[in-house]
């Protein structure tokens, strides 16, 4: 038996909003934009995409599980990231060579270390 990893679901107010952010975030395509769904993917026929989908609640708590990015150049990234409007947040995890941010919903997601680093 094979399970290919086709989409990570993600919970949002405005799915649409949400969506794009994270689509000019990742400069990846539109591949669903029906009304009760958004859905990006790195190219029209690859996955994983990001798939956000409508809910009434707002988010509360830390997330059990959030994305990690390993840009080129962490510092560019983290600072492109904030002027599109991620924030800074702090969920404990003190001086770490990652950076923790959120999106404007305040999805949790760490921007690791820059590629030349490794």
């Amino acid at each position: 038996m094979a399970l290919d990893w086709e989409q990570t679901s993600i919970d949002a107010r405005d799915p649409l909003a949400l969506g794009r952010w994270w689509r000019e975030a990742l400069g990846w395509v539109v591949v669903d934009d029906g009304p009760d769904v958004f859905e990006i993917r790195p190219e029209e026929t690859r996955t994983p995409g990001l798939l956000f989908v409508p809910v009434q609640d707002r988010k509360t708590v830390k997330n059990r599980l959030h994305l990690d990015f390993r840009p080129d150049d962490r510092d560019r990234e983290v600072e492109r990231l904030l002027s599109i409007g991620a924030t800074r947040v702090d969920i404990g995890q003190g001086e770490q060579s990652w950076v923790v941010l959120a999106d404007p919903e305040g999805n949790e997601f760490c921007v690791l270390g820059s590629r030349q680093e490794d």
